[in-house]
């Protein structure tokens, strides 16, 4: 291989590496993917360093320049900046390498579908702001809102993302943008509920700053730990407990600021199921709507929503007859139902040729700990210690149990997906 190709074949890897970790790939995927795309091409000396923001490639062609000249050589350090995610993009660049790695593509034919790849568009602005609206109306169901509640988190949802949209994402840090996201949502179900429209506070809350959830940082973060990438990890994860944080001070900066004009904070008394859609029938309708809503605003292809709604549901169901029926404690539920989710999502990655990661991403939201999350944040803000601790235990656990079912769903050795669904 000659030096102007060598160095193509690392930019080629370096660029789709950039690519999948901008746009919520994990690590293991990104170093995978690179090396896969190299080593085809004939740099099998490739070096790839991934961290959760940067990677570093380098590489040493097979052969010596003749006449006793130094080595060739590539090196290359990019800075991975966070932004909006759209898993179309990893499921585009995974798909390439498998091309790739067939031989149906060559090098200025793979480059030009990675630059194609590159520039595909986000979501039209419409379709983000009703996807938000969507998730949150369908989210407020799923935690146990009623009709009227549905209404107003959706209109919360719309709200919240034209901000996010338009001042958020363009003129606030992430911290202050976290935090005025989640102030902004919960103060819109306040002034609802305050003038009648809504009957639970806490579930229209909890529906309103779902889509602010940072479902990515955390569910990378644990497969990045689980395959022992502990700097991403620990990384992803710090990242995800500072959005998790922000979310939660504002919505207690919500109720501080509406106790402070009406002498006290509002009165609630603890989670409240609304029997208008505590059916499975509108709890499965609740659960499709809301992942749909996820699969939208992380840029799935939308020839996946359907797969990935399916995930969500079936997870969701799960979950709801472990507790109900088998009588078992939400942390074992929300295990057991994270493991289904996980399983149906490697299967289904091999059956469609699409990452588990645009499966697993979406379909976990149901599972997430909202409520024990916003009921912590609630009794701190009224001075209720004792619940509070109970509230935030009971949400720590769950979310030790979504770890535990992640890890022991992606423990499971590829070979058992691959020969139950693809021929030998």
């Amino acid at each position: 291989m000659n030096e102007d190709r060598f160095s193509d074949v690392l930019a080629l890897a370096s660029k789709a590496g950039h690519i999948l970790l901008q746009n919520g790939a994990e690590i293991s995927r990104v170093e995978d993917i690179m090396a896969r795309m190299a080593s085809h091409f004939g740099v099998s000396s490739g070096n790839f360093f991934v961290l959760s923001n940067g990677i570093f490639t380098t590489g040493q062609a097979d052969k010596v320049r003749q006449g006793g000249g130094q080595a060739s050589t590539y090196a290359n350090v990019e800075f991975i900046p966070i932004r909006a995610v759209q898993l179309a993009k990893v499921r585009a660049i995974n798909q390439l390498s498998y091309d790739i790695s067939a031989g149906k593509c060559t090098l200025d034919q793979a480059q030009a579908r990675l630059d194609a790849i590159d520039k595909i568009p986000v979501k039209p602005i419409w379709e983000q702001v009703l996807a938000s609206g969507l998730g949150a109306g369908g989210f407020c169901a799923v935690f146990g809102g009623g009709f009227l509640d549905c209404a107003a988190a959706f209109f919360a949802g719309v709200v919240l993302y034209l901000f996010i949209l338009l001042v958020s994402a363009r003129y606030l840090s992430k911290i202050v943008g976290g935090i005025c996201n989640a102030l902004l949502a919960s103060a819109l179900c306040i002034a609802s509920w305050r003038v009648g429209f809504g009957v639970s506070l806490g579930n229209m809350i909890i529906g309103a700053v779902m889509p602010l959830i940072p479902g990515v940082p955390f569910v990378n973060g644990v497969r990045d730990l689980a395959n022992s990438d502990y700097l991403a990890g620990i990384t992803r994860m710090t990242d995800a407990m500072l959005s998790f944080f922000c979310i939660a001070l504002g919505v207690s900066l919500a109720f501080i600021l509406d106790g402070a004009v009406n002498q006290g904070v509002i009165p609630l008394e603890g989670m409240w199921i609304n029997p208008e859609t505590a059916g499975y029938g509108w709890q499965a309708l609740a659960a499709f709507l809301g992942t749909v809503a996820f699969a939208c605003l992380y840029g799935v292809d939308r020839d996946q929503y359907l797969l990935t709604s399916v995930v969500g549901v079936v997870g969701w169901m799960v979950y709801l007859l472990v507790l109900r029926q088998g009588g078992q404690s939400p942390a074992i539920s929300a295990a057991a139902a994270c493991l289904v989710v996980g399983v149906l999502s490697r299967f289904l990655a091999v059956w469609t040729h699409c990452p588990a990661q645009v499966y697993l991403l979406c379909g976990l939201f149901t599972l997430v700990p909202g409520g024990g999350i916003f009921w912590c944040t609630y009794y701190l803000t009224s001075g209720h210690m004792e619940l509070a601790t109970q509230s935030g235990f009971v949400a720590l656990k769950v979310a030790v149990a979504i770890v535990l079912g992640i890890i022991l769903a992606m423990e499971i050795p590829q070979r058992v997906f691959s020969k139950r669904i693809l021929p030998h």
